[in-house]
């Protein structure tokens, strides 16, 4: 079984709070397996009921008074008593029943279960919930496994690791035994992914083929699903899912409309767009009119890029032999799809993406393109990625750094080779992108003003 850090969120949030928590991403990232862990290792009697094998049992909470009334039902349903000590109560793909999570408040004021709940986000539509249990239930989104979590499942220690990011904290090179073998590392991720099924087969049998069987069965997955959720937008939708591997080969990367249709309007495909980021199957990634703090009012939302979920996933549309070239470290041809995928991928998950905002990259006709933008500790960061040897050639980089009017300190880029810094450019290899992180909310921001004196 895998280990994620995933594991350590869900134990603390049941250690410090009675609440519900409700995981919630894409399908096949690993929400109800999660669970399901936590409760094998506390030794819980877990009642698990999945809406989307189980139509029935939405009746449920047709027709219920209160609580009680309930977990009676889901006793009666279930075959299984609630009234045990340590019971767990799993309701699992809860966009099909919405009515579950109304009821949530009720049921942990009930106080004799613990509950946890999971949603894909493929067509979720919540309109049916009467009240959101605030207070009673906490959200955790969830991704694929990330490359900190990757190498962890290879044996990577937690002692190599901490010195790898002590380099980074101090911009110094990486020792070069172990910078190769992370290297090595990064080339079977962007082969592997984070998807759980796919990484659980890598180490179970070593085998790529089998690793390639389980991607394809989870491609074929978003296409049912899409299939099934949207059935008045799912040509449009599965024909952009489709378009994104070619969109993201071509020169700029950038999803061009016309290749949809050549009349096509961003207005129209808009919510199409928005479908696939909400169901955590894609990652937009906006175009941005100036390097500065001001995302929001810089955003150009119909100049876009758009990622896979998962690098794995993406590696798995290109053609066959891609795989066995980027094992092999081979650099004569252009991946710089790929890496820019694990690239949006990490910072994502690390918090520069997700339900309030979105990835940015900047793009400029005088000044040229940068392929990600972030803010992190009160600065603005540029950050290019270079799968090849050239990676020191970057006009649109020089131009902004530059700019006075930008006014940005240092900007990363992220290759194959050992960390080395240049002027501002700190030139690092991409594997620690597993420590470029969003920055925390300060613990403490007490504020207080005085008006006694007016």
């Amino acid at each position: 079984m895998l280990s994620r850090k995933l594991d350590a969120f869900i134990e603390r949030h049941y250690a410090n709070s009675r609440s519900a928590l409700l995981l919630k991403g894409a399908r096949q990232v690993g929400k109800t397996s999660a669970i399901r862990k936590y409760a094998q290792t506390h030794k819980m009697n877990l009642i698990e009921i999945n809406f989307y094998e189980d139509d029935s049992a939405r009746n449920i909470f047709k027709g219920t008074q209160n609580a009680k009334d309930v977990l009676l039902r889901i006793s009666a349903h279930t075959k299984k008593k609630t009234s045990l000590p340590n019971t767990m109560i799993f309701f699992d793909e809860v966009q099909k029943c919405p009515e579950a999570i109304t009821w949530i408040k009720f049921l942990v004021d009930e106080g004799s279960c613990r509950y946890a709940l999971s949603g894909s986000l493929l067509g979720v539509e919540l309109k049916g919930i009467e009240s959101v249990p605030v207070g009673y239930m906490a959200v955790k989104e969830v991704f694929p496994l990330d490359m900190e979590e990757f190498s962890h499942c290879l044996g990577l220690s937690d002692e190599v690791l901490a010195r790898v990011s002590d380099a980074f904290e101090k911009t110094v090179p990486v020792d070069e035994v172990v910078h190769s073998a992370l290297i090595k590392m990064v080339h079977l991720y962007l082969v592997v992914g984070g998807m759980p099924a796919a990484v659980q087969a890598y180490v179970d049998t070593n085998d790529l083929n089998v690793v390639e069987e389980k991607q394809k069965e989870i491609l074929d997955l978003y296409k049912w699903d899409i299939s099934q959720y949207d059935p008045e937008k799912k040509l449009e939708i599965n024909e952009i899912f489709n378009l994104i591997p070619s969109e993201l080969d071509a020169k700029n990367k950038r999803f061009i409309l016309k290749n949809l249709n050549e009349h096509a309007r961003f207005s129209r495909y808009e919510n199409s767009f928005l479908w696939l980021k909400n169901a955590g199957v894609a990652i937009p990634t906006l175009n941005i009119q100036e390097p500065t703090f001001s995302f929001k009012l810089n955003e150009l939302r119909n100049l876009f890029k758009l990622f896979q979920n998962d690098v794995g996933l993406l590696t798995c549309q290109y053609a066959s032999g891609v795989q066995l070239q980027l094992l092999q470290g081979e650099v004569k041809q252009n991946y710089g799809a790929i890496y820019e995928n694990l690239a949006a991928q990490e910072l994502y998950c690390h918090g520069f993406g997700g339900d309030e905002h979105e990835l940015h990259y900047f793009n400029s006709k005088k000044q040229g393109e940068l392929d990600f933008v972030i803010a992190q500790n009160g600065k603005v960061i540029p950050i290019e990625v270079k799968s090849g040897k050239e990676y020191e050639r970057h006009s649109a980089l020089t131009n902004v750094l530059a700019n006075r009017d930008y006014n940005i300190e240092s900007a990363y880029v992220l290759t194959n080779d050992n960390l080395h810094v240049e002027d501002r450019r700190i030139y690092m290899p991409i594997y620690m992108l597993m420590f470029i992180r969003k920055s925390p909310t300060p613990a403490n921001q007490i504020f207080k003003l005085d008006l006694h004196n007016l």
